[in-house]
């Protein structure tokens, strides 16, 4: 169990939390929600002793391990991966290190054999001598293969070296389990893995995501860090969300009777407890939402950005069409013969292991890259807006403020006309005069966002346009694209943004386009698509 007591961490005059007593207990997941710049990492940093807080006082039950997702990528470069996973459990660790070399000593006098003897005992009872399978285990579950577990960890891509980072802090049953955004840089494939490890996982865990769909499958409870304090909830995000939202909406309703604000709240408490069944873990070890009162429900100080894509004109039935489209990069051949039509209506995820295709067919029906062979034809009444992966070319060394930036891209150039659309992604008063190359990455998307509703597009191009948002950034993009009434082409990593818009799924694998209409859990699950998915992916 780790709990803390009175934590207060202040900055100067400015109190990031104020006495903070919190307590978590075995066999939950904590899912740690609040805005950019709440302090949930930081939060992680002071359970862990990385950061030291102002006052109060963090305990651990004594005995028990603490593990956390190291955010170092070059920490271990001199470290083969496999070993780097196995030092996870440092005293496991040391007493294989010690064990080794013992045995390479020459000579070899009785002490040293007493003392192997005493680490041998010690090593089996860690369950030592399963460390390098399990460890192998846990690499092949996050997507790294076994021909890179004797490789050094310099040798490893950016996205590679995350995933056994990842491997490392779950490595050995740690008591305690502090992961700070895991799902970044792992396909749905490796974050399903996450979910059911973390299923069946019998320790503490704390995390920190942006991804709803993870948080909703792990968490059973929320701590959320709003006005300095963190607030327990019983439940998964959904719940929080849901509840805090209609909350809000009670409290601002003055003429509503409270009577009724309250049954309304009962209501809507009763009919979340009954459906235990959503989450995983819900069924099996954890006791959810058995003690909820409206006095645990409070409204959230979030602001969540307005965004609504409204396309000038309506489009004509024929929006896309491609025949034969192939493009070669240094030799390998990324997209090979892909002939496929848009339909008015459609909102297309393209979905798979594999990135690069993706991003290149974008690439290619925006006009950014040239096809080796093969043509393609948008419908003389569409209108495209493209939201492109890496949006540098944007800002890099673009001194203007965020109005003159957006001035740009719009054909009424009146300021007024230009800060209400900054409002809505939260842009208000001087933060509307930052200069654009100061942004972070996700007040970048924002105005990328701001950018694409000015266009009035009716066809949307958008790869992968939740990295870098917060929560309530992509539940505002989640549900303004739900609303979207025209056509849409996406990539996401982002489980739940997927399964509520796409009403069709596209895979573009090494043996051909796999293309039905259906929505991503449905495709998920489809026994006819697993089969063609073995057959269109070369063998391991």
């Amino acid at each position: 169990m780790i709990s803390t007591s009175g934590v207060t961490l202040r900055y100067g005059k400015r109190a990031l939390f104020e006495d903070v007593n919190i307590k978590f207990t075995p066999g939950n997941c904590y899912g740690l929600i609040g805005a950019n710049g709440a302090g949930k990492s930081t939060f992680l940093k002071i359970l862990s002793g990385e950061v030291e807080q102002t006052n109060g006082e963090v305990h651990i039950t004594p005995g028990e391990r603490l593990a956390v997702l190291k955010q170092n990528h070059y920490e271990y470069d001199q470290f083969k991966v496999l070993e780097t996973v196995i030092m996870g459990h440092k005293k496991l660790y040391e007493v294989m290190k010690e064990k080794d070399a013992i045995y390479l000593k020459d000579p070899f006098t009785d002490e040293d054999g007493m003392r192997a003897g005493e680490l041998e005992a010690e090593f089996a009872e860690m369950n030592g001598w399963e460390a390098e399978s399990e460890a192998a285990g846990m690499l092949n579950g996050l997507g790294i293969p076994p021909e890179l577990h004797d490789k050094q960890m310099s040798e490893l891509s950016g996205n590679e070296k995350v995933r056994v980072l990842l491997a490392q802090a779950l490595f050995g049953s740690p008591h305690i389990l502090l992961l700070d955004e895991p799902t970044n840089h792992l396909d749905m494939q490796s974050i399903e893995w996450l979910e059911n490890f973390l299923a069946g996982y019998e320790g503490t865990v704390i995390v920190v995501s942006h991804d709803r769909h993870f948080l909703n499958q792990v968490c059973t409870h929320i701590a959320d860090i709003d006005f300095g304090k963190i607030q327990m909830y019983v439940g998964n995000y959904d719940f929080w969300y849901e509840s805090s939202q209609l909350a809000l909406t009670l409290m601002r309703d003055q003429n509503k009777k409270k009577e009724d604000k309250i049954k309304e709240l009962q209501a809507f408490i009763q009919r979340f407890s009954a459906n235990k069944s959503k989450a995983k873990q819900a069924t099996s070890r954890k006791k959810l939402l058995d003690k909820i009162s409206l006095d645990d429900i409070r409204p959230s100080s979030r602001k969540y950005p307005f965004i609504n894509f409204k396309p000038e004109r309506e489009a004509g039935k024929q929006l896309l069409l491609t025949e034969g489209l192939t493009k070669s990069i240094d030799g390998e051949k990324i997209i090979d013969n892909l002939t496929l039509t848009v339909n008015k209506g459609d909102k297309i995820a393209l979905v798979g292991p594999n990135t690069l295709p993706k991003s290149v067919l974008f690439q290619l029906l925006t006009g950014e890259l040239e096809a080796d062979s093969g043509t393609y034809a948008w419908g003389v009444t569409t209108t495209q807006a493209y939201f492109p992966k890496d949006n540098s070319a944007y800002f890099d060394g673009v001194e203007m403020n965020l109005v003159d930036w957006l001035r740009q891209y719009s054909k009424d150039q009146d300021e007024s006309f230009i800060r209400g659309f900054l409002g809505r992604m939260l842009f208000s008063g001087d933060e509307a005069l930052k200069k654009a190359s100061v942004l972070s990455g996700g007040e970048k998307v924002r105005c990328m966002l701001s950018k694409m509703m000015l266009s009035g597009s009716n066809v949307l191009l958008m790869d992968e346009p939740t990295n870098h948002l917060d929560l309530e950034s992509i539940t505002a993009l989640n549900n303004g694209l739900i609303d979207f009434d025209g056509t849409l082409i996406f990539t996401s990593h982002d489980h739940q943004f997927v399964q509520t818009i796409a009403n069709r799924i596209i895979e573009i694998t090494p043996n051909g386009v796999i293309d039905r209409i259906m929505s991503y859990d449905e495709y998920l699950e489809s026994k006819e698509v697993k089969e063609l998915r073995e057959r269109m992916y070369p063998a391991e």
